[in-house]
């Protein structure tokens, strides 16, 4: 085995994949059977990854304190936004936290606003603002929830088609 020294200061053992040491170590402790004890957890780790990853996308989380400006963000299943953004976004799911701001244009098929938006954006399916969100701009939507509390200001049609079927309306509402 050899030593290696961690971040800490620590020593740790670590085994050289082509060390003579480390082959001898596997036969010393109970021959080969530690062979595929090994590999087998990184080969389950491995397809419980991929299918989580399946599950639920590619997700961007933006954490607090992080400031993302100048950006198109594309291929993104699920943005949450727990800091600062200035982007432009085409996406399945946005989620601003309650301290979170985004500020841009984005088209999305669900949104839930914890937080602060501002700017163009686009709710193919349905938008949910909670008591402590504040959404402004130009908005349009498929379904909208506003919780007590909940802010929605500036032009606000209802559905996604083109603008000339849906009928703008400059709205301030406070629930």
């Amino acid at each position: 085995m050899l030593k290696s020294d961690t971040f800490f200061g620590g020593k740790r053992e670590t085994p050289t994949p082509n060390s003579p040491f480390s082959a001898s170590s596997n036969l010393t402790s109970g021959g080969t059977s530690n062979i595929p004890k090994a590999s087998t957890p990184v080969s389950t780790s491995a397809s419980h990854s991929s299918s989580s990853t399946n599950e639920v996308g590619s997700k961007l989380i933006v954490g607090p304190n992080i400031k993302l400006k100048g950006v198109e963000i594309t291929d993104c299943d699920t943005l949450v936004v727990e800091g600062r953004v200035e982007a432009t976004m085409n996406s399945r799911v946005i989620h601003i936290a309650e301290k979170g701001a985004f500020k841009g244009s984005a088209e999305i098929d669900l949104a839930e606003i914890y937080g602060e938006f501002d700017g163009d954006l686009t709710v193919r399916e349905k938008l949910v603002i909670y008591s402590t969100g504040k959404v402004s701009g130009k908005i349009r939507y498929g379904k909208v929830v506003i919780e007590e509390g909940g802010q929605l200001t500036g032009e606000v049609q209802v559905g996604t088609g083109s603008p000339a079927s849906a009928k703008p309306a400059a709205v301030t509402a406070v629930a």
